[in-house]
């Protein structure tokens, strides 16, 4: 255990001295909405399936934090996420298109003039609250699933379900050129799981309300 506490605060000095480095590129909406002509392919039509590894619902990237897409663009830029199409298009990006796309994604279907909408919290089985007890799950991605301690961490609730299991999944894979995430907490987490009990995690946690949102684009732009 304190081996990966250890790691944990590594990391978490390591993404601070990233998230310093990078506060000095701003993200512009605008600019975003015109850049997102490689993103409303997939994450812009409602039920659309991706097929590698598996069959599976792009995730939601509507009202998902920011800091988080960067976050994950930078990954998959890097290689850390190994998902082929994916480190394609973001190696296509410099950190001033990841800015201004995160920036556009994070308000998108937004109202900010709206009340926040009322919530009824979905209180989770007796079991599946053993397996979110097991690795804290709340206590980075906050008690809603939808309020992360870190806008670098994401958004879980409501996001598909299928989708989530086949991510969690990804942090488990080692030694694999095309498949798996490189992140030493999520692995360290989801390695305690057997996939069964990762598919019953994702399963909740689309069942809780969320902030996130598919949007079909218009017809005209």
């Amino acid at each position: 255990m304190n081996k990966l506490f250890t790691t944990i605060f590594a990391l978490a000095v390591s993404l601070a001295t990233a998230a310093a480095h990078s506060q000095d590129i701003k993200g512009d909406v605008k600019a975003g909405e015109a850049k997102n002509a490689m993103c409303i392919g997939c994450h812009g039509i409602k039920g659309y399936q991706a097929s590698f590894p598996e069959v599976y619902k792009v995730p939601m990237i509507s009202g998902q934090s920011g800091k988080y897409i960067a976050a994950a663009l930078q990954a998959y830029k890097k290689g850390d996420r190994k998902h082929p199409t994916m480190r394609g298009i973001a190696e296509s990006l410099n950190d001033q298109d990841i800015a201004d796309l995160s920036a556009y994604y994070e308000q998108h279907g937004v109202n900010a003039a709206a009340a926040p909408a009322a919530r009824t919290a979905k209180t989770p089985s007796p079991a599946v609250a053993a397996l979110l007890a097991k690795a804290n799950c709340a206590s980075c991605h906050g008690a809603d699933f939808s309020k992360p301690i870190d806008p670098s961490y994401a958004k879980l609730g409501g996001q598909h379900a299928d989708y989530l299991f086949v991510a969690l999944k990804a942090y488990k894979v080692e030694n694999n050129p095309k498949v798996g995430r490189s992140n030493a907490i999520m692995a360290g987490m989801a390695k305690q799981y057997t996939n069964a009990e990762l598919k019953q995690l994702a399963n909740y946690l689309a069942s809780v309300e969320g902030d996130l949102k598919v949007i079909p684009q218009s017809k005209f732009r």
